[in-house]
C-alpha cells in the first residue's frame, strides 16, 4: 500500500505516451541509479518495470508522467522534488526511498551532474538573492511562516513547538517531548526567578512561556515573523504572564540590552553562513560577563560543509529560502573569530528528531482534509509531505544532525547542566 496518502495532481489527462527525449532522459536516470547499495529501486511506468541498486530495503516507485525523467535529468535532485509536487510519481515509502539517497551521497551527487548543472545554477542564483540581511531575512521568513499559524496548529502539538522534542519514553506523546525539551533548555541555562533571559527567535511563544510559567525568570523574546508575533501575544496574554514576558517584533542585529542567559532554539538556520560571526558577535555582546547561552541548532556535516554552501537543497528552494545549516566547525570557527563565548556543553539529539518528524507528518496526514478545507492546494499539501519525508531520512542517516551547545561567557564559573 503506498505511504503516500497525500492528494496527487497530474497536470495532464489520462496516461501520457513518453516522447523520445523521454526514452533518451530514461536511460540516462536508470543508468545513474545502477550503482545504489543498501537498497533496490523498483521503477514501474508505463514502458515496464526496472530494478536499480542493490540490498535491501526494496521501495517502489511509480512513474505516472514519463516527464519525470526529464526533469530529473535536467533539475537533478530539484527536478525530481518538483515532479513529485506536481504529483508526476509515487512512491510506497518515500521515506525509505530518500534514506537510500542518503546512504548513496555519491550516487546522489552524480545526479546533479551534466545537464542538471544548468539547473542548480539557476537555482544558485535565485538562492544568492534571499541574503539575510535585515530586509532579506523578513522577507524570507514571511515566504515560511505566512503560511499561517492554522496550518502549523494542525501538525504541531498545543504548545506550538516547531522543533525537535526530546522524549523521556518511546510512548511519549509529541506535547510530552515538547515540554521536555523546553525544560531541558531552562535546565541548561539553571534558570532562576532573578534572571534577565533573552529569546531570539520566539516561534509561537512555547519556550518563553515555559520559561516565565515555571522558573519565574522575565523573558524578553524577539521574532520578525508578524504571524507568529500577533499568536504569540495571544498565547501569553491567556497564560497571563504579560508581566514577565516581553515581545518584540525585531532583528537580532537590532537588540540592545545585557542579559543573565540567551536561549536560541533552531533559529540559526536563518542566519545564513555569511551571517554567522554578526550573530555570534551579537549574542556575546548582549550576554552578561557571567552568562550562559544555549544554542539548538541543525547541523550538516563538516566534511559537506562546503559543498552544502555552494548547493541549493530542497528546503532551500521550495521550504525555507535563504536558510543554511551551519556546521559544527563553522559554528566553533565563528564563535572563536567574533566572540568571547566557549563551549561548556554538547548534546546530540538527533534521534528524537526522527520521532518528532514522524508525529508531525502523522498528525499532518490525519487532518489533511481540514487542511485542504483551509485553501491549500494540493500541490503545497505534496510539497509539505516531501518535505516532513525528507527531513526525516536526513535525520534518520544522520546526513543533517540536530544539537544542544551550551556556551559561556568568561566570567562563567559555575558548572554545565547535566546532559
Amino acid at each position: 500500500m503506498s505511504e503516500t496518502i497525500i492528494p496527487r495532481t497530474v497536470a495532464v489527462t489520462g496516461p501520457r505516451a513518453a516522447g523520445w527525449l523521454d526514452r533518451v532522459c530514461r536511460k540516462v536516470v536508470l543508468r545513474r541509479l545502477e550503482r545504489l547499495q543498501g537498497g533496490r529501486v523498483v521503477i514501474a511506468d508505463n514502458t515496464g518495470t526496472e530494478i536499480v541498486g542493490s540490498g535491501e530495503p526494496v521501495v517502489t516507485v511509480r512513474v505516472d508522467d514519463p516527464r519525470f525523467y526529464r526533469r530529473v535529468v535536467f533539475g537533478g535532485s530539484l527536478g525530481a522534488a518538483d515532479a513529485w509536487i506536481r504529483g508526476l510519481w509515487s512512491c510506497d515509502s518515500l521515506v525509505e526511498l530518500l534514506r537510500i539517497f542518503c546512504r548513496n551521497l555519491d550516487v546522489a551527487d552524480s545526479v546533479e551532474g551534466g545537464a542538471a548543472r544548468v539547473g542548480s545554477a539557476v537555482a544558485g542564483a535565485m538562492h544568492a538573492l534571499r541574503r539575510n540581511n535585515r530586509a532579506g531575512s523578513r522577507r524570507n521568513i514571511v515566504a515560511h511562516y505566512d503560511l499561517g499559524n492554522d496550518f502549523f496548529a494542525l501538525m504541531l502539538d498545543d504548545t506550538m513547538t516547531y522543533s525537535s522534542g526530546i522524549f523521556p519514553r518511546p510512548d511519549s506523546t509529541m506535547r510530552e517531548a515538547s515540554v521536555e525539551k523546553l525544560d531541558r533548555v531552562c535546565r541548561k541555562l539553571k534558570l532562576g526567578p532573578h534572571d534577565r533571559v533573552l529569546e531570539i527567535g520566539t516561534g509561537w511563544g512555547s519556550f518563553a512561556i515555559h520559561a516565565a510559567g515555571n522558573y519565574g525568570c522575565r523573558v524578553t523574546t524577539t521574532t520578525i515573523s508578524r504571524r507568529q508575533h500577533e499568536l504569540a501575544t495571544t498565547r501569553i496574554q491567556e497564560a497571563g504572564l504579560q508581566d514577565r514576558v516581553e515581545l518584540l517584533l525585531e532583528d537580532y542585529r537590532d537588540l540592545r540590552g545585557t542579559y543573565d542567559r540567551i536561549a536560541s532554539i533552531e533559529m540559526i538556520e536563518a542566519v545564513g553562513h555569511r551571517y554567522l560571526d554578526g550573530y555570534f558577535g551579537a549574542c556575546s555582546r548582549l550576554l552578561s560577563a557571567d552568562g550562559l547561552m544555549v544554542l539548538q541548532a541543525i547541523t550538516v556535516p563538516d566534511q559537506r560543509w562546503a559543498q552544502y554552501r555552494r548547493s541549493v537543497d530542497f528546503i532551500q528552494r521550495y521550504v525555507f529560502p535563504g536558510s543554511c545549516l551551519p556546521s559544527l566547525g563553522a559554528m566553533v570557527g565563528s564563535l572563536a573569530r567574533a566572540t568571547d563565548l566557549r563551549v561548556i556543553g554538547q548534546e546530540d539529539i538527533t534521534p528524537h528528531y526522527v520521532t518528532t518528524l514522524q508525529r508531525w507528518r502523522q498528525r499532518f496526514r490525519e487532518n489533511i482534509a481540514e487542511v485542504s478545507r483551509l485553501g491549500y492546494p494540493d500541490e503545497l499539501l505534496r510539497l509539505w509531505d516531501f518535505y516532513l519525508c525528507y527531513c526525516e531520512a536526513g535525520f534518520a542517516q544522520r546526513t543533517i544532525a540536530d544539537v544542544q551547545l551550551v556556551l559561556a561567557k568568561p566570567g562563567y564559573r559555575g558548572e554545565a547542566a547535566a546532559m
